[in-house]
């Protein structure tokens, strides 16, 4: 439950702020920042916290945890207003939106605290109302460093709802009244807050694996039920025998050939195709076999695989679903549950030679095989592919990083590599062609890992041995 408009009113009149001093602003997750104040000869920690249906303003009592790194906001708060003394801390009429003043030497700066469980915001300005950032960056809005917030505008666009009496809540008994309002609602949380925000961190938990485990169990039917298909190549085969024990008794433009079954005993009856000689007619009841086994270890390759990371997200919506601490959840989620980054667990399970450069990764495939397995089950639609054009030679992949181009030295870096481990290695330069992974299309009735890229564009590389140099240093040993 979030403060009402009457509580935050309570709350400031009880802090008293202005005068106060900011020494530092400490954030412990991605909405929860404490600043930490001295003034009036005490100290004071402030808390802020935007979680949905959590949303509050109060003094703490409690330590309040630091995060594992620095967090973004946290950081520009420290830059901008560590040092700044507070002129005032006021609520804007009754729209439980807190505006701070804070004087930095020839500086004003406007702390707005907007505490609305599903829309709630931290936004720094000037005293011209230009936002400097935000701890929620919001670009349609105009909450985004340059752009302009106007408070009373933002809380006119919120939508109109039915006018509720709010009053300040009681609390049980065993919350001793003779606390400060400030005091009670610290309890409070400290009691109750941590609850509601895990619940809510649970079921997002579910919605987000629960979605994808069944996404992936209905993939892993549909290969079940390929499999199944191809599990009666043998057939095939067997009808290719048979044509060839009984070659004698098929006819020009017949459709049919009803023979003796030496596999299964009795008579079957074999389709014939009227334009193939007979001989013609049992390779190709060969050739489907061959195929139909080859894909037959495909998909049996891609249901183990699938298989595995159907148990690994199982496991992980279990550990999450088992985790009490609301701070560790948050941090879990946004890290993908158990996995943060690729470990060397992981690395060394892939195949192929791997390279970590400035933070990206470079993938190669030394042959057919490895190129196949690395678009099957390591690369994903927005990964870059590069391949010497002309000759024939290793995939290259670059692993997509969110938000981030990969920077001409890092192509170049794989350019090289797509170029030295090609049949194009001795002429020491090339031509290649490059395209994300979702623009490559597997060919059919082609050797395996053959594809047919789309939207691909050119660059022609230099093989250069510096380089190289330093990209055998940055490779991952397995």
């Amino acid at each position: 439950m979030s403060l009402n408009w009457k509580e935050i009113d309570l709350i400031l009149s009880e802090l008293d702020l202005a005068g106060y001093q900011i020494q530092k602003a400490v954030q412990s997750a991605y909405d929860v920042i404490a600043l930490r104040l001295h003034g009036k000869g005490q100290s004071k920690t402030l808390l802020i916290v935007l979680s949905p249906g959590a949303c509050r303003l109060h003094e703490t009592f409690r330590a309040v945890p630091k995060n594992d790194k620095p967090l973004r906001f946290a950081e520009f708060l420290n830059s901008r207003i560590t040092n700044g003394w507070i002129e005032e801390a006021v609520q804007l009429g009754d729209n439980r939106i807190v505006r701070i003043m804070v004087r930095l030497g020839l500086h004003r700066f406007a702390l707005y605290i907007r505490l609305w469980s599903n829309a709630a915001n931290f936004i720094v300005t000037d005293e011209e109302g230009t936002v400097l950032d935000a701890m929620r960056r919001l670009p349609k809005k105009g909450e985004t460093t340059g752009g302009h917030y106007a408070p009373l505008m933002a809380a006119s666009d919120a939508v109109e709802k039915p006018k509720r009496e709010y009053e300040v809540r009681e609390f049980a008994a065993e919350i001793p009244a003779e606390l400060s309002f400030n005091e009670k609602i610290d309890a409070f949380y400290a009691e109750h807050g941590g609850q509601v925000s895990l619940e809510a961190l649970r079921e997002q938990a579910r919605k987000r694996y629960e979605g994808q485990i069944g996404r992936l169990g209905a993939s892993l039917e549909k290969l079940r039920a390929k499999e199944a298909d191809f599990a009666a190549a043998d057939q095939l085969k067997q009808y290719g025998d048979i044509i060839l024990a009984n070659l004698g008794m098929i006819k020009p433009n017949d459709a049919w050939l009803e023979a003796d079954d030496f596999y299964a005993g009795g008579r079957i009856r074999i389709p014939l195709d009227p334009k193939k000689t007979a001989a013609a007619q049992a390779e190709y009841y060969y050739e489907q076999y061959r195929k139909a086994k080859n894909g037959l270890a495909d998909i049996q390759d891609e249901i183990k695989a699938g298989e595995a990371e159907l148990a690994e997200l199982e496991k992980t919506l279990q550990r999450l679903l088992e985790e009490t601490n609301p701070l560790n959840l948050l941090k879990l989620l946004k890290t993908g549950g158990v996995k943060a980054a690729p470990t060397l667990a992981q690395d060394r399970k892939r195949p192929g030679l791997s390279f970590r450069r400035k933070d990206w990764l470079i993938i190669v495939g030394r042959d057919a095989a490895e190129n196949d397995a690395l678009l099957r089950r390591h690369v994903k639609g927005n990964d870059l592919w590069l391949h010497a054009r002309d000759y024939p030679g290793s995939y290259v992949f670059i692993k997509q990083r969110s938000g981030k181009t990969v920077p001409l030295d890092i192509l170049l870096d794989a350019g090289n590599l797509a170029i030295f481990y090609s049949k194009g290695r001795n002429n020491g330069e090339g031509d290649l062609f490059y395209t994300t992974v979702k623009y490559l299309r597997r060919a059919r009735d082609a050797p395996r890992g053959t594809v047919l890229p789309t939207h691909e564009k050119n660059l022609h590389v230099k093989v250069e041995e510096k380089r190289l140099r330093e990209l055998e240093i940055c490779r991952i040993e397995k």
